[in-house]
């Protein structure tokens, strides 16, 4: 299943839907107790998401009024995540282009939830404080129950979904500090979205294509194939140290081709439009605006 956060537009206050092709269906009109979010489906556990099926699949068979996806707003396609967690140079391509050691263990930091915005929103930043604004294509990965100890082996067990992350990144911050979550936590700078896709609808994380469109132009191509360290091996040695909680995105890393490394380079402008695309998920756009 598809979900996400969607509003009519004027309406401030986002709701959970599911998303079926192009028209979605929000649960708070189909179901008596319906999750609020999707932090709140997930911490349902299985019963939870076995009702909203139950209850989505007597609509659909009813062939029952479905809203066009074109006409709602998107909000970010994760609220109230527990923790934002990112993992940094996953892709030897992009750590090499960035110069970026080769750590022995994981690069791992946090992204501030006020990052965190949807699909087709206008990501603001103030040209004083940074010149050097890139893209960072990325899946995100969604854990569903608490995770803790978990076997490599096991480790997607541990998955709920996953989704589009662009993980905006200011560059000049970023190599002026020795640490990276101011530089990628803008107000905005973490898109998510347009939905969250059921972990039982991906058959294999690592066999993903991901590209990034920026103004027409595709700079990053690539498959998940080519993470240094994949997705059970992430959720694996992150629930080693701390349980993870259930509702927690990981973001796993960017592919090479950023903007910062290209001759001449390419950034984030007033008035650009940059989409990140991963296959059998979606396609996230952001628009960007220098104030």
């Amino acid at each position: 299943m598809k979900f996400a956060h969607l509003r009519v537009e004027g309406q401030t206050v986002p709701r959970l839907a599911t998303v079926i092709g192009d028209s979605a269906l929000f649960l708070d009109e189909v179901m008596e107790h319906a999750p609020r979010d999707l932090q709140d489906l997930i911490e349902r556990g299985e019963r939870g998401l076995d009702e909203v099926r139950t209850a989505v699949d007597v609509v659909v068979s009813a062939d029952g009024d479905l809203t066009p996806v074109a006409d709602l707003r998107h909000s970010s396609a994760v609220l109230r995540p527990p923790q934002v967690l990112a993992i940094g140079a996953n892709y030897a391509a992009h750590a090499s282009e960035l110069k970026l050691r080769s750590e022995t263990a994981m690069t791992v930091f946090s992204l501030w939830p006020n990052s965190l915005t949807g699909h087709g929103q206008t990501t603001t930043w103030p040209g004083d404080l940074s010149t050097q604004v890139d893209y960072e294509a990325e899946l995100g990965v969604i854990i569903g129950r608490p995770a803790r100890g978990v076997h490599v082996r096991d480790a997607l067990d541990s998955v709920w979904g996953y989704t589009v992350v662009n993980d905006i990144t200011a560059r000049d911050i970023q190599f002026s500090e020795a640490q990276w979550s101011r530089c990628k936590s803008f107000d905005g700078f973490t898109p998510t979205g347009p939905v969250v896709v059921t972990a039982d609808e991906v058959a294999d994380p690592q066999d993903l294509w991901l590209t990034t469109n920026l103004d027409g132009r595709i700079l990053q191509d690539a498959s998940t194939n080519e993470m240094v360290r994949g997705v059970a091996e992430i959720v694996s040695y992150l629930s080693r140290s701390a349980t993870i909680p259930a509702g927690t995105l990981i973001s796993t890393g960017s592919p090479g081709g950023a903007g910062y490394s290209r001759s001449p380079q390419v950034f984030l402008e007033d008035g650009a439009t940059v989409t990140v695309t991963i296959e059998g998920i979606g396609s996230l756009t952001t628009h960007c605006r220098v104030i």
